[in-house]
């Protein structure tokens, strides 16, 4: 039977929703048990909030000093030391996964099947390439232990109603001091996180410029949404990277997705394929973005914006 190791992922003391996503993709597996892993300098609280995980067996802690940042380079000979016991591990295929997964795998030896979307068997998966404009079934030789990142946008959040036991662990591994954590600066928002938010405003280069993106501001706030935007909006200096919705940027899967002024490139297409309901405001009535809209609107967003805002009340 297989035996699952999901790695968590958190960030001043809280776990990232990611890590319940990593959990159903687990459970897709039929595995006998499902365990998480916790590296940090204090996991207790973190630890805490992964025990209700439905799915969960029992969460593993590591508590070291080394552990305070999630640096791969830390991480990962610990996690491949706790692995020797495992059939999978799994992580999010988030910024953190990406960077963790691939350095554990290589230290197991093994190869890393990526953005796992669908499980086919406990050594059969899908996951979408060129852009996700196909699918593939990638197949994992049995006898190998199974290293895979997980499409979170593919999965739904496991519930919270488990009550798993915590285990402390001691291991006896040496940790490279090559890394070394110097900061972290990221943006800071009263709006919904981007990936984890049920419904997102994103707006493209139609916007047209820095100043005229605070409609996308305002409208998202008047429907208590997060905001994102294209890659072109984000070249074109409207607005950080980190909104950036799309393959290479956040792949997101909310309930409601309201794309405004964006044509539809292929790789926007790839990070909002998984939403609910997609709709489309721009002024050009054959933009790519409206063959997977749900609902289209052509014209010009200046006028349609406050039209929505004022049938909102």
């Amino acid at each position: 039977m297989s035996k699952i190791l999901v790695i968590a992922e958190h960030l001043d003391g809280k776990l990232n929703g990611s890590t319940a996503r990593a959990v159903s993709a687990a459970a897709a597996v039929n595995p006998e048990s499902i365990d998480v892993l916790v590296l940090s300098d204090a996991p207790d609280a973190v630890a805490a909030e992964a025990t209700r995980i439905d799915g969960v067996s029992k969460v593993l802690t590591i508590a070291r000093s080394e552990n305070a940042h999630p640096l791969a380079a830390v991480l990962a000979p610990q996690i491949a030391k706790v692995a020797a016991g495992y059939t999978h591990v799994f992580a999010p295929s988030t910024t953190f996964g990406k960077d963790v997964a691939p350095r554990v795998a290589a230290l197991l030896g093994v190869s890393q099947v990526s953005d796992v979307m669908s499980v086919e068997g406990p050594h059969s998966f899908e996951r979408p390439i060129y852009a996700g404009n196909a699918i593939v079934t990638v197949e994992v030789d049995a006898s190998s232990i199974v290293v895979a990142t997980i499409r979170t946008a593919s999965w739904p959040a496991a519930a919270a109603n488990g009550s798993a036991t915590v285990e402390a662990l001691s291991l006896d591994v040496t940790l490279p001091t090559h890394t070394r954590f110097i900061g972290l600066q990221q943006g800071k928002s009263d709006r919904p996180d981007l990936q984890g938010a049920p419904k997102v405003v994103s707006g493209g280069r139609g916007v047209g410029s820095k100043e005229n993106f605070e409609i996308i501001y305002k409208f998202a706030d008047k429907i208590g949404a997060a905001v994102g935007a294209s890659r072109a909006a984000v070249d074109a200096g409207y607005v950080p990277n980190e909104m950036q919705v799309g393959q290479t940027g956040k792949i997101i899967a909310p309930e409601l997705y309201i794309a405004i002024g964006i044509s539809g490139a292929i790789q926007h297409l790839t990070g909002i394929k998984d939403a609910g309901t997609i709709v489309a405001i721009n002024k050009d009535g054959e933009a790519p973005i409206f063959e997977i809209a749900d609902i289209g609107l052509v014209g010009d967003l200046f006028k349609i914006l406050p039209e929505l805002e004022a049938a909102l009340g």
